[in-house]
């Protein structure tokens, strides 16, 4: 049969339609092709002990509590034997040994601890150093509380500084610097000599104290600081707090509390972008947690009261550790140091094929009280069948942005170069930079179940 010839109005029909169809047709394994789902994650219960949270223990090995950093004081006269000599052995051999059983440290330093020899460095000392003898807290005149304000200690305390920043500033074994030096414990407060009436005021002047927290806050741009008392002067600096008399002193009411100087401080969002820990005051820690709670004498003894409102991470709490907890004690701890912190989980996975390459997105969500404290990076890796990690991608996802009722979608273009064609696995991690540190692990059923340390998030074809 012979067909009619098409006139070339028709032709030029059909070719616009034909060139419309393929316009509208997605190319084989574009994103528009795929029309990937969301695909749910299974959620789990938030693993014992999660990196840079939790209740910690003065530094040491122990198995009866789960965490993952340690805590310990520093005299300055055990690292800065001069003027401007430091002598730092003191201070990596403990930050080594806490490493070595996987943990992150947090520490301070102190001139004055009570009841302990003086951290004063002799050579100021041998300069004239004016000091005052105390029997407060235990001290029998073992310790000398010193002249803050004084010139030749002011200047060697900004040395210190500098230098303590230069060398630990972002060292993978360190957690946290508290500002310490100041003060009883190096805690910034003589308590009872504080002025009060009767009393001599013993502690640095408000432009000493400036003069250190600048000092440090000039001296640290990674690892993250805490002082002890929120203030004017330093709630626009780079760093969080310490309520070192947490659940006792915390809750807002006759003024001088923490959260009574948080909000006179107006840093009651701080905790948003700079972490709070402290430590459970010790005469609540034998008690708090029993069941009643039978802790006598005054204060707040709102430990959950205390979590909501500070948004803490982290409590020195060494009864969990030495001599511990049993029983329902033990469990209700568990809850408590649980309670602190962030909790990240992934809610849905989506991959999808591009071009020489895939897809990702993740749902997270952040079901703790923080967010995490450092960016440490987000890795994915893609598990070839064998097990092993084919290929692994740093995403340029933030950890820090991920805060309590604030659901997130990350998003990344994975490119495929040096890997085979064919399913693979991906995997999900942040990298703790401390080499055998403990692993941040997700509240989701597929941790730990591909590779230790990884985050399953589902299968995805390579083509």
């Amino acid at each position: 049969m012979v067909h009619p010839p098409i006139n070339r109005l028709a032709r030029a029909a059909l070719v616009a339609v034909l060139a419309a169809t393929a316009a509208a047709t997605p190319a084989p394994g574009s994103a528009a092709a795929t029309r990937p789902d969301w695909r749910p994650l299974a959620a789990a219960e938030a693993p014992d002990a999660n990196p840079l949270q939790g209740f910690i223990p003065y530094a040491g090995a122990y198995s009866t509590f789960p965490h993952s950093m340690e805590w310990f004081y520093l005299p300055l006269n055990a690292v800065m034997t001069g003027p401007r000599r430091f002598d730092w052995r003191p201070l990596d051999e403990q930050l080594d040994a806490i490493a070595a059983r996987g943990h992150q440290a947090a520490f301070r330093f102190y001139l004055d601890y009570p009841g302990k020899p003086s951290g004063i460095p002799r050579f100021l000392l041998d300069q004239g150093l004016p000091t005052r003898p105390y029997d407060d807290f235990g001290n029998d005149g073992r310790s000398v509380s010193p002249d803050y304000d004084d010139p030749n200690l002011a200047a060697a305390l900004d040395r210190f500084i500098a230098a303590l920043g230069r060398r630990y500033d972002g060292d993978a074994r360190v957690g946290f610097v508290q500002l310490g030096l100041l003060g009883f414990w190096g805690e910034w407060h003589t308590w009872p000599h504080n002025g009060d009436p009767g009393t001599e005021n013993w502690f640095a002047s408000p432009a000493g104290q400036r003069r250190v927290l600048n000092a440090f806050d000039a001296a640290f741009d990674e690892t993250r600081l805490m002082v002890r008392y929120p203030g004017a002067d330093n709630s626009a600096l780079d760093m969080g707090y310490h309520d070192d008399s947490f659940a006792y002193s915390t809750l807002p009411g006759p003024g001088w509390h923490f959260m009574d100087l948080m909000g006179q401080a107006g840093t009651t969002d701080k905790w948003k972008r700079f972490t709070v820990g402290g430590e459970l005051r010790p005469e609540l820690q034998g008690c708090i947690f029993n069941a009643p709670m039978d802790c006598a004498g005054d204060g707040d003894r709102d430990f959950a009261g205390s979590v909501a409102q500070t948004h803490a991470s982290w409590l020195l709490n060494h009864h969990a550790f030495s001599p511990g907890y049993t029983g329902a004690a033990y469990d209700n701890a568990l809850a408590g140091a649980k309670s602190l912190g962030y909790r990240l989980r992934a809610t849905a996975v989506r991959t999808g094929q591009r071009r020489h390459g895939l897809d990702l997105a993740v749902r997270m969500r952040n079901d703790g009280v923080a967010p995490f404290p450092y960016d440490w990076p987000l890795q994915v890796a893609a598990v070839g069948r064998d097990g092993r990690i084919a290929r692994t991608w740093t995403t340029s996802w933030k950890l820090t942005g991920l805060l309590p009722g604030a659901p997130a979608e990350l998003t990344a273009a994975l490119p495929a170069a040096g890997l085979r064609e064919g399913d693979h696995t991906l995997v999900l991690r942040a990298a703790n930079p401390l080499r055998g540190g403990v692993p941040l692990r997700f509240a989701n059923a597929g941790q730990d179940t591909t590779l230790p340390g990884w985050l399953t998030l589902g299968r995805a074809r390579i083509s």
